[in-house]
């Protein structure tokens, strides 16, 4: 199983979900995060201002911080390697990098995490027409 590790900046709690105002990223985050755990994954959650040490003994890290600064946090590792920075990773990229056996399907919109060819709504403005294939040269997008 793989193992990920998500650096967060200093928060007011463990998981940031606390106190009047709600930051709704990080609510999602820790459902997407409780998920992936519960199905089976193993994501570790690691907070600058409860969990510094997990910062300072990875050197990956710690270099991260000295040129990207807190800034640049979340920092989201797999297995050692930088997989994401700046963003907190979505409940599918968490799945992927987990490599659960659902890993191949969204769960929230019965899609595919993986798609082969693009669909219809996928292709935008370049869509290829139904009665020539090609893309719509109206749209001036393509």
């Amino acid at each position: 199983m793989p193992e990920i590790h998500v650096y967060e900046p200093a928060l007011c709690c463990n998981t940031g979900v606390c106190g009047p105002e709600l930051d709704e990223r990080l609510v999602v985050f820790t459902a997407d995060l409780a998920h992936v755990n519960e199905a089976g994954g193993q994501v570790q959650r690691h907070n600058l201002a409860n969990d510094p040490q997990a910062f300072v003994t990875n050197d990956a890290v710690r270099d991260f911080l000295h040129l990207a600064g807190s800034e640049g946090l979340p920092l989201t590792t797999v297995d050692g390697v930088t997989v994401l920075t700046g963003a907190y990773p979505t409940r599918e990229q968490l799945t992927r990098y987990s490599a659960l056996a659902d890993s191949a399907q969204d769960a929230s919109s019965d899609r595919p995490l993986l798609a082969l060819a693009p669909t219809a709504s996928d292709a935008g403005c370049c869509a290829p027409e139904a009665s020539t294939g090609s893309p719509t040269p109206s749209t001036g997008c393509c």
